[in-house]
């Protein structure tokens, strides 16, 4: 913040947020003895919290502020608390901070900060410093490929020309893509060339922030079935027979893998638009709301990488299940977090 004017707009606004943070503590006292490598600190509950500001939650900017907190010099007469201010807290970001055992606040009202006598936590208040042109290409529908190639072979590395022959996408436009995921901490480049997810949590939490379902298509309707499992088990044997290429996601695909929490609602990936005869053979009926099965044709077959047969059913890998179930209803969020556990138990800073 080499802007003077800038630097005291914020100093201003971070007090007075930390000070709402704290929300019942009246006596938050600013720190005014400048403390090397700090910019800003404040006196209460008898502690001392130490601030570092970055001027976003990329990753890298995080880990770093992690590690210069880590290993400042700090009066040991007091208890300090480090913690991180950002703008905004992306998913990632919360994720690299809370393993790291680092409280944070954001500019925003959001944060986190957590020890043995204290737990101040507020959520859920929108990113009041949105940018347009963040690096959303990185999860865009066809360069997404190479995040998932990435975390479907977590910790493997690949030359960039496998990258591309892995993932069918041309040479240079997977070494933009790569290039803007370095920079942004997500992916590590080593001295060999090869390419690897530097910390395959945070980027799994960063594309999910940002994931959407995307589809040229998306049917939602009715079939006659007793049950979700039996929508799921009808519309993949039609398809079986058909030769028509799915694959599941969503709840049933998660029910799958999992076993955990029945579901109303079949999804199935189709790599082709649904013809009006199969339509027909299975008894959809086009029902937009409060139907039991969803029929997707994605924007990019990327979502089909790592696809795997199930209990007899082609499912899509737990990876792309995990993000979907973002978009669905009913217990979607408890059998997301089933279904990291199991499949995607990676913690921050794996490699």
């Amino acid at each position: 913040m080499r802007d003077k004017r800038k630097q005291n707009d914020w100093l201003a606004g971070a007090t007075r947020i930390f000070s709402e943070f704290l929300g019942s503590e009246p006596d938050v006292v600013p720190v005014t003895q400048s403390i090397p490598g700090v910019d800003l600190a404040f006196q209460a509950l008898g502690k001392l919290f130490i601030v570092m500001y970055r001027a976003s939650s990329s990753i890298i900017l995080l880990k770093t502020a992690i590690d210069q907190l880590r290993k400042l010099a700090l009066p040991i007469d007091v208890k300090v608390v480090p913690v991180i201010c950002v703008p905004f807290m992306g998913a990632a970001g919360r994720t690299v901070c809370a393993e790291a055992g680092i409280g944070w606040f954001d500019m925003s009202g959001n944060g986190r900060i957590i020890g043995p006598e204290f737990n101040f936590r507020v959520e859920g208040r929108p990113n009041q410093f949105k940018v347009r042109g963040r690096p959303a290409d990185i999860f865009a529908p066809k360069s997404s490929r190479i995040a998932r190639w990435l975390l479907i072979h977590q910790g493997k590395s690949f030359f960039q020309r496998e990258l591309a022959r892995a993932t069918g996408m041309d040479e240079g436009f997977v070494s933009r893509i790569v290039s803007r995921m370095v920079k942004e901490g997500l992916v590590r480049r080593e001295e060999s060339g090869n390419v690897l997810a530097q910390d395959p949590a945070a980027l799994m939490a960063a594309w999910r922030e940002m994931y959407r379902i995307q589809a040229y298509a998306w049917r939602r309707g009715h079939i006659a079935a007793r049950s979700g499992e039996e929508a799921l088990q009808r519309l993949a044997a039609s398809c079986q027979i058909r030769g028509i290429a799915y694959a599941a996601t969503g709840l049933g695909a998660a029910w799958l893998n999992t076993h955990f929490a029945a579901f109303r609602i079949a999804s199935i990936y189709l790599h082709e638009s649904a013809s009006p005869s199969w339509l027909a053979e299975i008894g959809f009926q086009e029902e937009p709301r409060g139907g039991n099965v969803w029929l997707i044709e994605p924007k990019d077959e990327g979502v089909f990488q790592g696809a795997e047969e199930v209990a007899g059913i082609r499912c899509v890998h737990p990876v792309q299940i995990y993000l979907d179930l973002k978009d669905h209803p009913e217990r979607s969020a408890e059998a997301a977090e089933k279904l990291r556990k199991d499949f995607l138990n990676w913690r921050t800073g794996d490699h």
